[in-house]
């Protein structure tokens, strides 16, 4: 995709009680499928590796999204298997109905990771039809969140270092003879792997800290300030769009007025979530020729490591800030 110039065909926002509604009725069905496939799942992790600390042993994880999944596997290297469950990139995740095979796949791990904080409820309420109960590491609880917080928190730099210590100290639990090697995989991860993020992240920062930007929803609502932007797009309207609840003809207004007077030096989007409302907006910058780049709810290309993936937007960002800096 190229990140910085993109069409995207608008897509219908789906309400979010309509979401939840259909999230809790998929659910209900899956549930009976744990039920009576928890107690045939394995312990076999492949390989041969099985359950338990000691020479040669993998520790089976599931991870709802494939961010948090790319994560745990570089952390966990040689003595994990992850799984990801949602790792297409046209799916919009707040709207994911898992399946039976979800359900499977959970019973037989050993760590489950989600986001919490609503994004992916369907986890939790799978994992309470199995009587196993992995080690699961809840995100939002992590990170001392409640519902209607900003689930976006791998667009939280300081939050995925949250999250990478406390997988790296879930791993030491689940496997304590491999300890050292997830405390290196630890460093490798945090200074190495994403040295390119950090690079790019600090070189916004020092360039273009203080413009005002745009853009579609809450997604950038967590990067924005660790690259030193002023995203003055209205909270309310990133919010609504983010969790697919009516937009405010106030601040439709306000984002108008902000792009045909050239408030905002660029416009950030996310191409999986482009809403009737957002196409327009999208239009009204391209008329404007106000610089724009794409942003991404999960791993793009499917199967990227997190950090080419956000090293990769962060690149197309500062294209659009050099861009509008003319």
């Amino acid at each position: 995709m190229d990140r910085s110039r993109a069409r995207t065909a608008p897509v219908p926002a789906v309400p979010a009680p309509v979401r939840r509604a259909w999230a809790r009725a998929a659910v209900g069905t899956v549930a009976v499928a744990v039920v009576l496939t928890a107690c045939g799942s394995g312990s076999t992790a492949t390989g041969g590796a099985t359950s338990g600390s000691g020479p040669g042993h993998v520790v089976r994880v599931v991870a709802a999204e494939d961010f948090w999944g790319s994560i745990a596997s570089q952390i966990g290297g040689k003595h994990a298997r992850v799984v990801s469950i949602i790792t297409n990139p046209n799916t919009d995740p707040h709207a994911y109905e898992p399946t039976a095979a979800d359900a499977r796949t959970l019973a037989g791990s050993d760590l489950v990771i989600e986001n919490g904080v609503g994004y992916d409820p369907w986890v939790p309420e799978l994992l309470a039809a199995d009587q196993g109960r992995p080690t699961t590491l809840d995100v939002g609880t992590l990170l001392g969140l409640a519902d209607g917080d900003n689930p976006h928190r791998w667009y939280d730099p300081s939050d995925v270092r949250a999250v990478t210590a406390r997988t790296v100290a879930d791993f030491q639990r689940l496997d304590p003879s491999d300890s050292a090697y997830f405390t290196q995989q630890e460093h490798h991860f945090d200074d190495v792997a994403l040295g390119p993020y950090d690079a790019a992240i600090a070189a916004i920062k020092s360039k273009y800290s203080g413009t005002p930007v745009g853009a579609s929803e809450s997604i950038f609502a967590m990067l924005a300030p660790a690259l030193g932007l002023d995203l003055i797009t209205p909270p309310t309207f990133l919010k609504a769009i983010s969790e697919g609840t009516d937009v405010s003809v106030a601040d439709k207004e306000t984002i108008d007025t902000q792009i045909r007077d050239h408030r905002i030096k660029i416009y950030v989007y996310n191409s999986q979530n482009v809403t009737p409302d957002v196409q327009a907006q999208l239009d009204e910058v391209k008329a404007e020729h106000i610089p724009y780049a794409v942003i991404t709810e999960t791993l793009q290309p499917a199967g990227a490591t997190y950090q080419s993936w956000q090293t990769k937007q962060l690149l197309g960002i500062e294209a659009a800030l050099a861009e509008a800096r003319g």
